[in-house]
């Protein structure tokens, strides 16, 4: 139970970092004037830190060809995150950070759901059921209730 509770805090500090990155990369954008720098710069300091972190946890590198057993989709993730933090940068400013927070989390619930009942991409299967459904549109109304006021 208590790891439960540490995995739920994690998710919890994350949701926090994810926040405050939005609104410190929108800050980078304006000072930059560039919201494509903003969010090359995101990713670079990125980087950095994951280096840091191999080497403080002595990561060996992997071999070459295990790469090369990666199925395709497994290298998306950095162009779907490019898209969305070029896409926050410049959305955060014009709808502000609890419109945009919100409406992301609509489109990860509505799509997590749907991965989730298919399996797609390897994700454990957990049926669409009707309580996941109601949650899902409570939430849609949720942020319908932020974004108009």
């Amino acid at each position: 139970m208590s790891s439960s509770i540490a995995l739920y805090a994690a998710a919890a500090v994350a949701g926090v970092a994810f926040v405050v990155q939005q609104a410190a990369n929108a800050k980078l954008r304006g000072a930059l004037g560039s919201g494509l720098w903003a969010g090359f710069t995101n990713f670079a300091v990125g980087g950095v830190a994951v280096l840091v972190l191999i080497a403080l946890l002595r990561e060996s590198v992997p071999p070459l060809a295990a790469a090369g057993r990666a199925p395709w989709y497994a290298w998306i993730g950095g162009l779907l995150g490019a898209l969305y933090i070029v896409g926050s940068v410049f959305l955060l400013p014009r709808i502000g950070a609890a419109a945009l927070i919100a409406l992301i989390l609509v489109g990860q619930m509505l799509t997590s759901l749907v991965f989730d009942h298919f399996g797609l991409l390897g994700v454990p299967v957990h049926e669409a059921n009707v309580p996941r459904i109601v949650g899902a549109v409570l939430l849609i109304a949720g942020v319908g209730l932020i974004s108009a006021f």
